[in-house]
C-alpha cells in the first residue's frame, strides 16, 4: 500500500483489502478444484464407454477368427494388446483407490476438500529421490509402452508414435515454453505438490489414453483385414459366358466380373443338387459329379457361411448343356441315301450340339420308334426328311436331306436252302421245300412263297400252290430221267404290305 504514517482508519481499510484479496484467491482455488473433479468424472465415464466398446471389438475379432482363418493372427494380437492395457489400467485404478482412501468418508464427491498433495508426495517421493512406489509407477509406464510396441509388430506407426509421446517418462523441462531450460523428473513434474483431485484427474486421463490406444489398435486390426479382403490384389477377373456352348456364326455373350477366393473364406456347408460337397481347396468348392443325360442340366444349391454368429446363405444356380459324346464320325456315300418302299427303314436323326429332346423330325412315312425313327415310304421316287432344333437361346435351326425311294431287290429262289448247283434224287426233291431269300441285304425280311411252276424237260409245266410239289408235279417228276435238269420257275412270294418282283428260278439236276 502507500508508504508513510497511516491513520488507524487507513490501516483498517488496508487490512480489509488484504482479507478481500485472500478470500478471492480462496474462492478461485475451490472453483479450480471443483473443475478438476468434474473433468475427472467426465473422463471416467468416457473410460467406461471405451472399455465396453473395446470389449465388443475384441469379441467381434474372436468370433471372426472362429469363422475365418485370416482373422486368427490379429485376434491373437488383439488379446495381447488387451492384456497389456488391462495391466496398466488396473494398476492405476488401484493407486486411485488408495488415493481416495485418504479422503474422509462421505467427502468423495466434495472436490473442494481434495486439495492436499500429501498422499502422493509421501507415496512417490523419498527425500530428493523416488520411493519404491514411485519407481514402480515409472516401471509400469515404461513396460506398457515397450510391450505395446512389441505386440503391435510391424506397421501401426501412428499408434507407436502416440505411445512414445504419451508414455514418455524422460525428464521434462521445468519451465513450460523453455525446452532448453533446467530439467525435472517426470514424476515430480506431473504429481509432486499437486492437489489430490488434480492427481486423480491426471491418472484417469492416463487410463483414457490407455483405452484410446487400445481402441485404435483394435480398429486397425479389423480394418486392415477388411481392406485386405476388398483389395484389388485379392480379386481375379472371371468370365461368365451366357451359356456353356456356342455355335459357329453365333455372337459370344457373357459377363466379366471380379471374384475372390482364399484359404480363409471357407463355407461351413455346401449343398449342390441336393448333395453335400466337402472337397474345398483354397476357398474353392470342387465339383465332381456325373454330367447326366443329353440335354440342358441345372446346377443348383447353396453355400452357407457363419458371420457374426449368424448363418448366412448364398444361393448357387447355373446351367450347362450335355451333348452326345463324339465317338464316331459321320461318313456317308452321297449316292446311297436310299430307303426301300413298303418296309420299315430304321433311321437315326440328330442335330449336332442340340439335345434330342430339343429336336423334332418330319417326313412322309416317318414315325418315332424308341430312341430312333422308322421310315416307311409309299408312292413316289423321293422323300425329304427335315430336322428342326431349338438352340439354348430359343433360336430355331433346320436342316433337311432327300432320300431316294427304291423297291426291294429281287429275291433268290431256293430249294431246301440251296440255289446253285442243286442236285437231288427224285425222292428227295419230292419232299423238298421251295423258299425265297434276300441275299446280301441289310434288312431281315423273309418272303413267303405262295406258288411256283414245276417244269420237266419234254413235259408241259404245272402250277403248284404252296411250297412243296403237289401230286401233279410229282407225276411229272416221275417222268424225269437221270441227268435231266428240272426247274422251279416263276416263284411268287410276298412280304407283308409289299409287292415283290418275281423270284429267281432254281434248276435241279436229277441224280437217279
Amino acid at each position: 500500500m502507500a508508504g508513510g504514517k497511516q491513520s488507524p482508519r487507513q490501516k483498517m481499510i488496508n487490512l480489509m483489502y488484504l482479507v478481500f484479496i485472500a478470500m478471492l484467491a480462496l474462492n478461485m482455488s475451490k472453483e479450480v478444484l471443483t473443475a478438476f473433479g468434474l473433468i475427472e468424472e467426465s473422463v471416467s465415464q468416457n473410460n467406461t464407454a471405451l472399455n465396453t466398446r473395446n470389449r465388443a471389438s475384441l469379441d467381434a475379432l474372436n468370433l471372426k477368427a472362429l469363422e475365418q482363418d485370416k482373422f486368427k493372427a490379429v485376434a491373437t494380437k488383439a488379446k495381447q494388446i488387451n492384456k497389456i492395457s488391462d495391466e496398466l489400467d488396473s494398476y492405476i485404478a488401484a493407486i486411485k483407490d488408495s488415493l481416495m482412501s485418504s479422503v474422509e468418508e462421505g467427502e468423495e464427491g466434495n472436490y473442494e476438500v481434495q486439495d492436499k498433495p500429501d498422499y502422493l508426495n509421501d507415496k512417490f517421493f523419498q527425500s530428493d529421490n523416488l520411493s519404491p512406489d514411485g519407481e514402480k509407477f515409472i516401471e509400469m509406464m515404461e513396460n506398457y509402452r515397450t510391450d505395446m510396441i512389441d505386440a503391435l509388430g510391424q506397421g501401426y506407426e501412428p499408434i507407436k508414435s502416440e505411445l512414445n509421446i504419451k508414455f514418455d517418462t524422460s525428464e521434462v523441462p521445468a519451465e513450460r515454453g523453455n525446452p532448453d531450460g533446467p530439467k525435472q523428473p517426470y514424476l515430480n513434474y506431473h504429481f509432486e505438490g499437486y492437489p489430490l483431485i488434480a492427481s486423480k484427474t491426471k491418472m484417469t486421463q492416463m487410463q483414457n489414453d490407455v483405452r484410446n490406444i487400445e481402441a485404435k489398435a483394435l480398429s486397425e486390426f479389423l480394418q486392415g483385414e477388411l481392406e485386405s479382403a476388398v483389395s484389388v490384389n485379392s480379386y481375379q477377373a472371371i468370365v461368365i459366358p451366357e451359356k456353356t456352348s456356342f455355335f459357329n456364326g453365333e455372337r459370344f455373350k457373357g459377363r466379366v466380373v471380379l471374384g475372390r477366393y482364399d484359404n480363409s473364406t471357407v463355407p461351413s456347408e455346401v449343398i449342390i443338387n441336393g448333395n453335400k460337397v466337402t472337397d474345398i481347396k483354397e476357398g474353392q468348392v470342387m465339383l465332381d459329379f456325373p454330367a447326366g443325360a443329353v440335354g440342358e442340366r441345372i446346377i443348383k444349391g447353396e453355400l452357407k457361411f457363419m458371420e457374426n454368429g449368424i448363418e448366412k446363405t448364398i444361393p448357387v444356380e447355373s446351367k450347362y448343356a450335355v451333348v452326345p459324346k463324339p465317338n464316331s464320325a459321320t461318313i456317308s456315300a452321297d449316292k446311297m441315301n436310299v430307303v426301300y418302299r413298303g418296309v420299315d427303314n430304321p433311321m437315326t436323326v440328330s442335330f449336332a450340339g442340340i439335345p434330342d429332346n430339343k429336336v423334332t423330325v418330319s417326313g412322309v412315312g416317318l414315325v418315332k420308334s424308341g430312341v430312333g425313327y422308322m421310315m416307311k415310304p409309299g408312292a413316289g421316287r423321293e422323300v425329304i426328311i427335315t430336322a428342326t432344333g431349338i438352340l439354348p437361346d430359343g433360336t430355331r435351326v433346320s436342316d433337311s436331306k432327300p432320300f431316294r425311294i427304291k423297291n426291294l431287290p429281287r429275291p433268290t429262289g431256293m430249294v431246301s436252302g440251296s440255289y446253285e448247283n442243286v442236285k437231288k434224287t427224285r425222292a428227295n426233291l419230292g419232299i423238298s421245300t421251295v423258299s425265297a431269300e434276300f441275299l446280301d441285304f441289310d434288312f431281315k425280311l423273309t418272303p413267303q412263297v405262295t406258288s411256283f411252276l414245276f417244269q420237266v424237260p419234254g413235259q408241259p409245266s404245272t402250277k403248284v400252290s404252296g411250297t412243296r410239289l403237289n401230286a401233279s408235279a410229282k407225276g411229272l417228276l416221275a417222268k424225269a430221267r437221270r441227268g435231266d435238269l428240272v426247274q422251279v420257275a416263276d416263284i411268287k412270294a410276298t412280304v407283308p404290305g409289299v409287292t415283290l418282283k418275281s423270284v429267281s428260278s432254281v434248276t435241279i439236276e436229277i441224280t437217279d
